[in-house]
C-alpha cells in the first residue's frame, strides 16, 4: 500500500478509537484470542500424546487434559464476550460514520456545501458498503489483521522452540536439520507467492471498484435519494420525466453489470490458483511431519503440533493477500473521508463580540465589494458600495443572475467577499465572532428548510421555547386561525416523518412558519428572499399589510421578482450584472428611464 493509503486507513482507525474505544478493544481481543485457541489445543494435545506414549501416570495425563480444556474454555469465554461487544458496535458503525459526516457538514465553511467535488466525496463514502459502511469495514479489517498477525506470531513462538527442543532431544543429524530448514523456507516462499497472487488480484479488483463501481454507486445513491422525495415524484409524474430516468437507469444498469462482470473475472480466477497452492502447502506439511514423526526425528505429539500450526499459518498467509486487497479498497474511501473531514476552514473566525445596543442601532456598509464564487472566473458582484441604517425597509430587485441572492449570502457571511469589505457599525464583519454575528439576522431564504420537529421547537431552534413568544410570532405571520385548529398546539409535529400524529402543512403554510421562525428570533435585521412565493394572492396581501407589524423597527431587506410587492418598501435597489444600477423609491424609479421602469411595465401589462 502507498504511504498515503496507510495514513488514510490509520486515520479511520484513530477516529474509531475516539468514537467507540470499547468496540475497538473488543475487536482487537477477538482478533487475537480466536486464533490462539487452535495453537493451545494443538500444543496441549501434543503434550498429552507424548506423555501417553512415554508411559506417564494417569494423574499427569488428566492434569494435561484439565489444563488444556480449562485454558481453551477460558479463552473461548473471553472471546465470546469480546465478539458480542464487537458485533454490538460494528452494527452501529455505519450510523457513527453518518453522524461524523453530518456534524462536519454542519460546521464546515458554507462554500464547501455548494462544491460538487466535496459533495461527490461525501456521496461516495456513504455509498460504500451500505450495511457496515467505511467504519464497519475498517473494524472488520482490524479483526482480520490481528487474526493473521496472531496466527503467524503464535506459530513462530510454538513451532521453532519445540522443533529445536525435539532435534536436541533426538540428537537429530545435520542432514535432517538442513532439510527441515529448507522445508520451512520453501513453505514461507510458497506462502509469500500465495500472498503476491492475491495482492495482484486485489489490485485489479480495487482498480475496477475505483474506476467503475464508485461512480455508478454514487449515481445510484443520488437516484435513491431523489426518488424518496415526494416533491421529486410530482415532477416525475407530471412533467414526463420517466422516459429520461428510464434511459439513465438502463445506462446505470449496464455500467453496474459491466463492473460486476469484470470483478467476477478477477474473483473467479484468484481462488482457483490460491486454493490450489494452499492445498499443496497443506499436503507438504502433512508429508513432512509424517515422515519426520515416523523417522523418529520428532515425537508423534510434536508432529501433531507442527502439522496443526503450519497448516494454520499457511491458511492465514492466504488470508493476508485478501486482507491487503480489503485494505486497499478501504483506502480508496478512507482517503475521501480524510479529505472531507480535513477540509480546512478558510473563513476567518473573528473574536470581537457584536455591540449590544439598547436602541438596536446598526449601520451596514458595503465598501467597494466584489465577489466571485470559488473556482469561477467571472465576478457576480462588482465594486458594490452602499450603506443603510437600522429601521429602513429596503427592497432588492433585478433579473435572474443579477446578484441579489449572492448579496444576501455575503451579508450573512455564508461567503466572504473576494475584494473590499462589509462593515457593521464601522467594523469589518470578518472580525466579529461568527456565531454572534449570525444572531443579527432573521432570514427567510427562498429555498428555506422546515424540519419535521414539533412546531415550537422549529420556531425556537431549541427544545426549550417561550410559548407566548412562539404564538405571537405565528399570529404576526398570519397563522393564527390555523394554529387554533391544531389539537397539540406548539407540540404538533410538522409532517409525519417522526410522529404519525404530525400535520402535513401546505407549502404556503410552511412559508408562513419560516416567516414566524424569523420573527421569533427577534434579530435586528430581517431578510426575506421571495417570502411570498408559495402564498396565494390573498395570503400575500395579508403579509404585505402586516409587514410593518412583522418587522417592527428592524431593518428589513426584501428580495422579490414581483415588483408590485416592493411598493411598500422605503428604498429599492435595482441590481444588474452584480451592480446597483438604480436606487430610490418606487415612485422615483418608475419615472426614470431605466431597468426598473422596464421591468415594472413588463409585469404590469399582465394585470388589469
Amino acid at each position: 500500500m502507498r504511504k498515503s493509503d496507510t495514513k488514510a486507513v490509520f486515520y479511520i482507525i484513530k477516529q474509531l478509537m475516539r468514537e467507540c474505544p470499547v468496540g475497538m478493544v473488543a475487536d482487537i481481543i477477538d482478533g487475537i484470542l480466536i486464533n490462539i485457541r487452535p495453537f493451545i489445543a494443538a500444543y496441549m494435545t501434543g503434550l498429552f500424546i507424548d506423555a501417553s506414549m512415554q508411559g506417564e501416570s494417569k494423574e499427569t495425563l488428566l492434569r494435561y487434559a484439565w489444563i488444556g480444556v480449562s485454558v481453551v474454555l477460558i479463552v473461548s469465554v473471553i472471546d465470546s464476550i469480546a465478539v458480542e461487544i464487537y458485533h454490538k458496535y460494528i452494527g452501529y458503525a455505519s450510523e457513527r460514520q453518518i453522524g461524523s459526516l453530518a456534524y462536519k457538514s454542519m460546521i464546515m465553511d458554507y462554500e464547501y456545501l455548494e462544491n460538487s467535488d466535496v459533495h461527490g466525496k461525501k456521496e461516495a463514502i456513504c455509498s460504500y458498503a451500505s450495511g457496515w459502511g467505511l467504519f464497519g469495514m475498517t473494524m472488520d479489517a482490524v479483526t482480520h489483521f490481528f487474526r493473521c498477525a496472531t496466527t503467524i506470531i503464535a506459530a513462530v513462538v510454538v513451532v521453532i522452540p519445540k522443533m529445536v527442543s525435539c532435534f536436541i532431544e533426538q540428537n537429530t543429524n545435520f542432514f535432517a536439520i538442513f532439510f527441515a530448514v529448507l522445508f520451512f523456507l520453501g513453505i514461507i516462499m510458497l506462502s509469500i507467492l500465495n500472498v503476491k497472487i492475491m495482492r495482484q488480484y486485489s489490485q485489479k479488483l480495487t482498480k475496477i471498484y475505483d474506476e467503475k463501481r464508485v461512480p455508478v454507486e454514487t449515481r445510484k445513491r443520488f437516484y435513491m435519494n431523489l426518488f424518496a422525495k415526494a416533491d421529486s415524484q410530482k415532477d416525475i409524474r407530471m412533467c414526463g420525466q420517466k422516459p429520461v430516468i428510464d434511459t439513465e437507469f438502463a445506462k446505470m444498469k449496464e455500467e453496474m453489470e459491466d463492473y460486476k462482470k469484470d470483478a467476477l473475472k478477477v474473483t473467479a480466477k484468484a481462488p482457483v490458483l490460491t486454493d490450489s497452492l494452499s492445498g499443496f502447502i497443506v499436503v507438504l506439511v502433512y508429508l513432512f511431519t509424517g515422515i519426520y514423526g515416523f523417522s523418529g526425528y520428532i515425537s508423534i505429539g510434536s508432529a501433531v503440533v507442527f502439522a496443526t500450526c503450519i497448516r494454520e499459518v499457511s491458511e492465514y498467509m492466504f488470508n493476508v493477500g485478501g486482507l491487503v486487497g480489503q485494505l486497499k479498497e478501504i483506502a480508496i474511501y478512507a482517503n475521501k473521508y480524510m479529505d472531507f473531514m480535513e477540509l480546512e476552514q478558510k473563513k476567518h473566525e473573528g473574536t470581537i463580540p457584536v455591540e449590544k445596543r439598547r436602541d438596536n442601532k446598526f449601520s451596514v456598509e458595503f465598501d467597494h465589494v466584489s465577489f466571485k464564487y470559488p473556482g469561477a472566473t467571472d465576478y457576480v458582484i462588482k465594486d458594490l458600495s452602499l450603506k443603510f441604517e437600522i429601521g429602513e425597509k429596503m427592497a432588492i430587485v433585478g433579473k435572474n443572475g443579477s446578484g441579489k441572492t449572492t448579496f444576501i449570502k455575503l451579508l450573512c457571511r455564508l461567503y466572504d467577499v473576494t475584494d473590499g469589505c462589509i462593515k457593521v457599525n464601522g467594523i469589518d464583519i470578518r472580525k466579529y465572532d461568527y456565531k454572534e454575528y449570525c444572531n443579527l439576522f432573521g432570514v427567510i431564504f427562498q429555498d428555506f428548510a422546515i424540519f419535521d420537529f414539533p412546531l415550537g421547537e422549529v420556531l425556537a431552534g431549541n427544545e426549550k421555547y417561550n410559548s407566548e413568544k412562539a404564538i405571537d410570532a405565528l399570529n404576526r405571520a398570519g397563522l393564527a386561525d390555523h394554529f387554533e385548529m391544531l389539537e397539540n398546539g406548539l407540540d404538533t409535529f410538522i409532517g409525519q416523518s417522526f410522529n404519525e400524529s404530525g400535520v402535513n402543512f401546505s407549502g404556503g403554510e410552511k412559508q408562513k412558519i419560516a416567516i414566524a421562525r424569523a420573527i421569533y428570533k427577534d434579530a435586528p435585521f430581517v431578510i426575506m428572499d421571495e417570502p411570498t412565493a408559495a402564498l396565494d394572492p390573498e395570503a400575500e396581501a395579508e403579509v404585505f399589510e402586516g409587514f410593518d407589524k412583522m418587522v417592527g423597527k428592524k431593518t428589513a431587506i426584501y428580495i422579490s421578482h414581483r415588483l408590485a410587492s416592493c411598493k411598500f418598501c422605503e428604498d429599492i435597489l435595482v441590481f444588474d450584472k452584480g451592480k446597483v444600477v438604480q436606487h430610490g423609491t418606487h415612485e422615483e424609479l418608475e419615472k426614470q428611464d431605466g431597468l426598473y421602469r422596464k421591468l415594472w411595465h413588463a409585469q404590469a401589462q399582465y394585470y388589469a
